[in-house]
């Protein structure tokens, strides 16, 4: 069964296609600047060649045409007709509490992923975009959703709600809610396979850090905890957003800058994080690059980020009791050796112990990166959200 999976965004479109036969990747790539000047389609070839496609793409729909042109194309394509796809899988960030797992896409699951949009207000929609293309141009085909939030729906209520008045909750369901779902349910599966252990009779805590981070707690194989919230904005400090903020500083800036929602929002989502501190990027790379030519500010923030990962895993250590296993995901998790040791660094009470030597050339492979004496086993397992959204588009349609 050959499955496309699709993450749209607001101006952009990833995409999969998968031979879920054998799990190949058969084709891989994105669209980014969607309803922008010099938008564009870029894939990797089967020899790892990699193509871009410069194309006017007004709207999702142009988009994904492109991309289903592209896959049947005599020169680029993989497949010979449209035919040939089963199954659509679409990641969706926002699934409230209306899902707690994948679902089969109908208009009764279309109305409640648009009830969320009030609650992710810069995601659902370009979601639903992707869905309503396919719906027009592959209307026979089964697609399936895959929310970001659905496995952090295991965490108990005192865990997720806020103390605001319940009333709130009730009105407008104000609570934590939880992202990068999808990518912590895939490694902590992956990690316990990875180093022989029962999931459902673990503790383990998954550190997704990239650009955008959150961090988990998952007891016996579910959520009980995560440090993103109602928006993928709380929690950790990352690539361009705060993270947690004094509530206070709000009302304080708000004021003091005459700011309005909009215009804060997009301080705290965009201009603020590791960008914000340094000056300099985003980009972690880029950061220890000004570090070495002795940029102080490029410093501080790297200083910052070690220590909330590492506080956060104090804290998730702490719920759940102990701690197992400890997982590194994500483009920093993966790839990042001086992030992973200045934060396991901080963690020898907790027994973590890791091989120098090793962590210090693992780089994007499953590799487990703690010593023999080590209590808790440190491995580095590359997220893959992409085959588990295909696994669970063919779990359901083949039911």
């Amino acid at each position: 069964m050959k499955i496309l999976v699709l993450n749209c965004g607001s101006s952009s479109i990833k995409y999969k296609l998968f031979d879920m036969t054998s799990k190949e990747v058969m084709a891989q790539g994105g669209i980014e600047k969607v309803g922008l000047k010099g938008s564009f389609l870029k894939f990797t070839m089967p020899n790892g060649e990699k193509v871009q496609l410069d194309k006017d793409i007004p709207e999702h729909t142009v988009g994904i045409e492109f991309i289903l042109s592209t896959l049947t194309d005599a020169k680029y394509g993989c497949i010979k007709s449209l035919d040939e796809i089963n199954a659509v899988g679409h990641r969706v960030v926002h699934g409230g509490e209306k899902f707690n797992s994948s679902v089969l896409i109908n208009k009764e699951v279309i109305d409640m992923i648009v009830e969320c949009i009030d609650i992710a207000p810069l995601h659902n929609p370009a979601n639903l975009k992707g869905i309503d293309a396919i719906s027009k141009i592959l209307p026979k085909v089964p697609q399936v959703g895959v929310f970001d939030t659905a496995f952090h729906q295991t965490m108990p209520q005192y865990a997720y709600m806020y103390a605001l008045p319940y009333e709130l909750y009730e009105k407008y369901g104000i609570r934590r809610y939880g992202f990068h779902g999808t990518s912590h349910r895939y490694v902590s599966k992956r990690a316990a396979e990875f180093l022989g252990v029962d999931n459902n009779k673990t503790k383990m805590i998954t550190a997704h850090i990239g650009n955008g981070g959150s961090i988990t707690a998952i007891e016996n194989g579910k959520s009980i905890d995560t440090s993103m919230g109602m928006t993928p904005v709380e929690g950790l400090m990352m690539g361009t957003r705060a993270g947690n903020l004094d509530l206070g500083v709000v009302t304080f800036l708000m004021d003091k800058e005459k700011m309005g929602t909009k215009a804060f929002a997009n301080l705290v989502n965009k201009e603020s994080g590791l960008l914000g501190i340094s000056g300099v990027s985003s980009d972690m790379r880029d950061l220890e690059a000004a570090i070495e030519a002795g940029n102080q500010r490029a410093e501080l923030s790297v200083e910052m980020f070690n220590y909330q990962v590492k506080k956060y895993i104090g804290s998730y250590a702490a719920a759940l009791n102990g701690v197992d296993v400890l997982v590194f995901t994500g483009g920093i998790g993966e790839n990042d050796t001086n992030v992973r040791r200045e934060v396991c660094k901080g963690l020898t009470y907790l027994g973590i112990e890791i091989d120098e030597a090793l962590n210090s050339k693992s780089r994007g492979k499953e590799v487990e990166i703690s010593t023999k004496n080590s209590k808790v086993r440190v491995v580095v397992i590359p997220t893959d959200e992409e085959l588990t959204i295909a696994s669970d588009t063919l779990e359901i349609v083949s039911k």
